[in-house]
């Protein structure tokens, strides 16, 4: 653009020196005459040429000007995003650090309250060994008096102080007691606290704290044998603060409301259950249809993982379910509800395989079953695998009971026996009996073609049975 600009210049001025006339200072008349007659005039083509040159560098110009303002613009706008991401930037910024100090501030505060539930905890076991000390002096001195006493001829006075140290024993053994409740109720406080401070330091990012690393736990079987047979409460004390691995240990820690928890079975990594708290024990629940709310047409995947809401409808898991009872001595408790309000529950002595078994349904019960009991137990006692419709592992040769049923994951033998996992149907249930076999059915109760209103299976330890 500067030599074309310079080039066009150049020429204009050539023209210009060349095409118009310079006057002469002091030339006479006749000079001037003759210097009239000599004027020359620039060419046309010439004045075309410098006009044409001279809208060529206007145009240039112009394009040079347009294209400098659009670049400007486009900086601009660039500048403007920039300074707005910076902006952005430095108010989450604020906000993370914020939030940060907010969190470190919280668990400063939980790890002071932490440390004032050790020392109370402290002093509860402090008192816990004073009060066992008196217990065993008292026991000492009530055999001793026992050996003086000469049965029947024993006199009123040493009968009445017997009857007084007695007193004291009992009143020792209600002291102990509430002293072994207050120590549980502590100890769910510190179970609690650590469950805040671990998500605390989860959400600062590497702060490490303190957690309880020793509680007292009292076993509840061996202090009722104790205070029958008047004996010192020897406490039992654990080294760790361990999860339960069920919901009937939760029970057996003084847990009695039903309602979701957290467990951590032997081996496994921690995950929530739905517990059902019973007068006997705590019973896992594994399995809950109610309203049709959840869809159990489900693949092998998620039959593995587990679906649904633990508050509502939901498989828990096939992993889950042998993470459970992969120790055996375990029992499976099914209850069935029909549309007319009748109940019917079946309980059977069962194991569950691993993956390599397909998660096979062993029945282990001894004595004949009953007509419930067979809808399952018949054809589980060999082993039952799990089947879906991308996993065929039923024992029918020719087709596949899940993609026949048209229904979710289920031990399937020959597919007509049972199947708590089938669609859910609303009352009235189809009147097609092709439809109505896809439902939810316990052969032995109520038949194939009629879909259950609701169905629970739960798991629990074989004592709980016994128990019961």
């Amino acid at each position: 653009m500067k030599r074309t600009l310079a080039t066009l210049t150049f020429c204009l001025l050539v023209l210009v020196a060349t095409g118009f006339p310079f006057d002469k200072k002091g030339g006479s008349a006749a000079g001037g005459a003759s210097k009239e007659k000599r004027v020359q005039y620039a060419a046309w083509d010439d004045v075309n040429v410098i006009a044409h040159g001279l809208l060529q560098l206007g145009q240039g110009l112009k394009e040079h000007v347009d294209r400098t303002k659009v670049q400007m613009r486009d900086i601009s706008t660039k500048l403007k995003l920039f300074n707005r991401t910076v902006t952005d930037l430095g108010k989450e910024s604020q906000k993370l650090r914020a939030e940060g100090e907010a969190a470190k501030s919280r668990a400063r505060e939980l790890e002071d309250r932490e440390g004032q539930l050790l020392n109370i905890t402290a002093e509860l076991r402090e008192k816990a060994e004073e009060m066992q000390l008196e217990r065993r002096a008292m026991s000492a001195r009530m055999s001793r008096l026992e050996e003086m006493l000469p049965g029947a001829e024993a006199g009123a006075g040493n009968g009445s102080d017997a009857r007084h140290i007695q007193v004291m024993l009992e009143n020792q053994n209600r002291r102990i007691d509430d002293l072994l409740e207050r120590i549980r109720l502590q100890q769910e406080k510190l179970d609690k606290q650590n469950a805040r401070i671990r998500t605390l330091q989860n959400q600062v990012g590497g702060t490490k704290f303190r957690s309880v690393e020793t509680r007292p736990r009292v076993e509840p079987d061996a202090c009722k044998q104790a205070a029958a047979k008047k004996t010192p409460i020897l406490l039992l004390i654990s080294g760790n603060a361990e999860m339960a691995s069920d919901c009937h240990e939760l029970f057996l820690r003084g847990e009695a409301t039903s309602g979701v928890y957290t467990i951590q079975p032997v081996n496994a990594q921690p995950f929530k259950v739905f517990c059902e708290m019973t007068a006997s024990g705590g019973w896992t629940v594994i399995q809950r249809r109610q309203d049709g709310s959840v869809d159990f047409d489900q693949l092998w995947e998620a039959y593995l993982r587990g679906f649904g809401s633990l508050n509502g409808e939901f498989w828990l898991g096939l992993e889950k379910i042998h993470s459970i009872s992969k120790d055996g001595g375990h029992i499976l408790n099914i209850q069935l509800s029909d549309w007319n309000g009748d109940v019917a529950s079946v309980t059977l002595p069962f194991s569950l395989g691993g993956e390599e078994t397909q998660f096979s349904l062993q029945v282990r019960k001894d004595g004949p079953l009953s007509t419930l009991e067979r809808s399952l137990g018949a054809d589980a006692h060999g082993g039952l695998p799990f089947s879906t419709r991308d996993q065929d592992n039923d024992r029918k040769n020719d087709t596949s009971c899940a993609k026949h049923l048209s229904a979710g994951g289920w031990w399937f033998s020959s597919c007509g026996h049972s199947n708590l996992n089938g669609r859910y149907f609303q009352s009235p249930p189809p009147k097609h009996r092709h439809q109505r076999k896809q439902g939810i059915f316990w052969k032995s109760w109520r038949g194939r073609y009629y879909p259950l209103k609701k169905s629970v299976m739960m798991v629990a330890p074989a004592s709980v049975q016994s128990k019961s």
